[in-house]
């Protein structure tokens, strides 16, 4: 089935190329502008940009009805860009005047920078009418969500001033912040803009709303007034010096150390960067957020760490997302103890070489070494990765990756099979240039000692999106002895395929902006058990998304599970577990509303009621959030889930309680404290973290973890940390 599919997207790549013929020149200059927010300088009157905004939201067919302008200089160092955003007045909504802020709930307007001209990835900057910044990196030509990155840093000045009905922006963005061809005269740009006042999102090349609004397919162009010249950038060196102090209650061992590490980026040519980090430490990063996990599966979380980000999408976006993901950056720093539990595996350094080596050719390479643990039978493994990527056509690709994870002694306690795993595979990536088809094909190999030959896995996904139409097929096999030690694969020995289709309706009138019928059938077999059919799910939803961005979906969903060996899904100790080898039919409706996010209070709610394997449960849900602008901003999340099973199984009440309170004292001084409660895990755990940005991505951090069991409510783990990191350029 996947070689059929595979010729269907082959054939599919000659679609043609999809354009829109807006431009502007971007004028040359010899003196800088000043940042402050103000367009006073009488060279913004001169200079060219981007006018004639359409409105995605709620209309996408009409011109934008309030408007906006954005101005573009430039000199032989950094790009200015002045910008006049017109609104129905100034009760602006803003989430907190903390940077990388997310667009969705707020007034903001986002530039796009596609400097390759690839349609597939792109710089992020953007500010709101308070003058926060953020910026990211989009991949993928912004077809999914997940390539959306906000964990991107550049250092750039920005600032924005607000009048009565508009206000304006101004930003001086380094060259060496982007990536581009020496000689290069033309950027692919576009850019959007999110008015929570007039309830309007509007874009400057016009997109069909059945694409997302960052789609870098739908994009048009700014002309340098003469050729961009080598632009490198400075030898960056972050040292740290980290001082923690932490206690683990159930041992009573006691930690009291001061770390010094560091990273460097070395730019090589306009186009290729080379990160190093010594004894790195990721104590400031965000605590991960806990989830309520009711399967059989593990569950992958995002990453955070900041050495992964840059190009990660070069690296992780081989194979299936969902089942078969052959590198997941997580796996590295993180091993399981002797008791199982997952525990931090110190990375003792490493490097990271990304880029582009021309316009179409890019490149990557990862390698790093984590520390022996003898304690808890923990080798010390190199991990390294070297992935190529081809560009064919107007935006597809092909790529090619080599992972290898290998054990640098022959330990004791080491099985022989997992003395190492390597990976080999191609990637076919389809994607049109309007971004109406989209599909993959890829086929893997994993090589470890003893492998027994049923270690392929391969896959094909197509999809036709539409205005009206959303069609797609998925097909996954993962062979029995497939492994990927650095890769994300939920589970072995299948054959899935998965079929979907949306029908999308666009009223002319009334409340309702669009909504839309969905049939999603997913079946799962085994290959081992003579193709056995192990898993089932058909779904059926209708949602509807209201012109005052309300949103609602109901979701009837029918299963089959064929559990495998025995399963308790309360995960209660010393429980007797529903019994394995036995086919179990269950079906469940869910229900979801969610509020305009434009509010100052905003919230979703959800429930699903129905059978469960033997039994049944109820689960609700909500997320609710509320802000005090501009600098407070509390969200709470509530997750129950009822599990009632047929003695002599367990029944359970399981809570999920997680408030949070952000508090942005100044665009410099951030606050932020994470409560979550889990009796699942059996864990009530504090997070608190002082941020303060003396100087560019220079931060002094103070974080707070204290960790509790539920149920006697006695200490488990508490650490404290002051971490201090400087942004040296040379």
């Amino acid at each position: 089935m996947t070689k059929y599919l595979a010729i269907i997207a082959l054939f599919f790549i000659t679609i043609k190329t999809y354009s829109q013929s807006k431009s502007f020149t971007v004028k040359h200059i010899s003196e800088p502008i000043i940042a402050d927010g103000i367009l006073d300088e009488p060279i913004w009157k001169t200079a060219e940009g981007a006018t004639e905004f359409w409105e995605y939201f709620p209309i996408d067919s009409i011109q934008a009805r309030q408007q906006s302008s954005i101005k573009m200089l430039y000199d032989d160092a950094y790009l200015y860009v002045g910008i006049k955003v017109n609104t129905a007045g100034k009760n602006f909504r803003i989430q907190s005047l903390k940077r990388d802020f997310r667009a969705g709930n707020s007034d903001n307007i986002t530039l796009l920078f596609d400097t390759f001209n690839d349609s597939n990835n792109a710089f992020i900057f953007g500010s709101n009418p308070y003058g926060v910044r953020r910026e990211g990196l989009l991949s993928g030509g912004g077809r999914e969500n997940r390539g959306f990155n906000m964990s991107w840093d550049a250092k750039w000045i920005g600032d924005s001033k607000i009048y009565d009905t508009y206000y304006t922006s101004e930003f001086k963005i380094p060259l060496t912040s982007f990536k581009f061809k020496e000689g290069e005269t033309k950027w692919r740009f576009n850019s959007y803009k999110f008015d929570t006042q007039s309830n309007e999102r509007s874009t400057w090349v016009n997109i069909p709303q059945n694409q997302n609004i960052f789609n870098l397919g739908y994009m048009g162009d700014m002309i340098f007034e003469k050729p961009l010249g080598k632009s490198r950038a400075p030898l960056a060196i972050i040292p740290y010096i980290n001082t923690l102090s932490q206690k683990d209650f159930e041992t009573n061992d006691k930690i009291n150390n001061i770390k010094f590490g560091g990273d460097a980026k070395i730019a090589i040519g306009n186009s290729m960067n080379l990160d190093v980090t010594v004894n790195p430490d990721f104590s400031q990063v965000e605590v991960d957020d806990q989830i309520t996990n009711l399967t059989r599966f593990e569950v992958s979380l995002p990453e955070k760490r900041q050495f992964f980000i840059d190009n990660s999408d070069l690296f992780s976006s081989f194979g299936g997302g969902r089942d078969a993901n052959p590198f997941f950056s997580r796996r590295i720093g993180i091993a399981k103890d002797t008791a199982d539990n997952s525990i931090e595996n110190k990375i003792i350094g490493g490097l990271r070489l990304s880029g582009k080596i021309n316009k179409d050719f890019r490149l990557g390479f990862m390698n790093l070494q984590t520390e022996e643990n003898l304690e808890n039978e923990i080798p010390s493994n190199n991990n390294a990765m070297l992935a190529l990527q081809q560009k064919v056509f107007s935006r597809s690709n092909i790529g090619l990756f080599l992972i290898n994870r290998e054990s640098i002694k022959n330990y004791d306690f080491l099985a022989e099979e997992d003395r190492f795993n390597r990976v080999i595979g191609i990637d076919y990536n389809l994607v049109s240039a309007d971004n109406t088809w989209a599909g993959k094909y890829y086929i893997h190999k994993s090589f470890e000692p003893n492998n027994q030959g049923k270690d392929l896995s391969t896959g094909a996904f197509l999809q036709y999106n539409s205005k009206k139409y959303n069609v797609f097929t998925d097909w996954v096999s993962i062979g029995e002895d497939f492994r990927s030690d650095l890769g994300f694969i939920r589970r072995n020995d299948i054959v899935k395929g998965v079929f979907g289709m949306e029908r999308i309706f666009w009223p002319s009138k009334g409340k309702i902006q669009n909504h839309s019928f969905l049939i999603f059938p997913e079946i799962t077999w085994s290959p081992s058990l003579n193709y056995k059919n192990t898993d089932y799910n058909i779904m059926t939803s209708w949602s509807a998304t209201y012109n005052n961005q309300n949103k609602v979906n109901i979701q009837i969903k029918n299963s089959y599970t064929f559990l495998t060996e025995d399963f308790d899904p309360t995960y209660t100790d010393d429980s007797i577990p529903i019994p394995g080898n036995v086919g179990y039919h269950y079906s469940s409706i869910d229900l979801e509303f969610g509020s305009d996010r434009r509010k100052i209070f905003a919230y979703t709610l959800n429930t699903t009621l129905g059978k469960f394997f033997n039994g049944e449960r109820y689960s609700f849900r909500s997320r609710m959030s509320m802000r005090f602008q501009p600098k407070v901003f509390l969200s709470l999340l509530v997750n129950y889930d009822k599990i009632s099973l047929p003695n002599p199984h367990p029944s359970a009440d399981i809570w999920l309680v997680s408030p949070k309170i952000d508090i942005t004292f100044s665009k410099s001084i951030f606050w932020s404290t994470l409560v979550q409660y889990s009796n699942q895990r059996d864990n009530l755990g504090f997070n608190s973290r002082l941020q303060w940005r003396f100087a560019p991505l220079s931060d002094l951090f103070i974080v707070y973890n204290d960790n509790y069991f539920v149920n006697s409510f006695e200490p488990k783990n508490r650490s404290i940390n002051l971490k201090l990191t400087y942004w040296l350029n040379i």
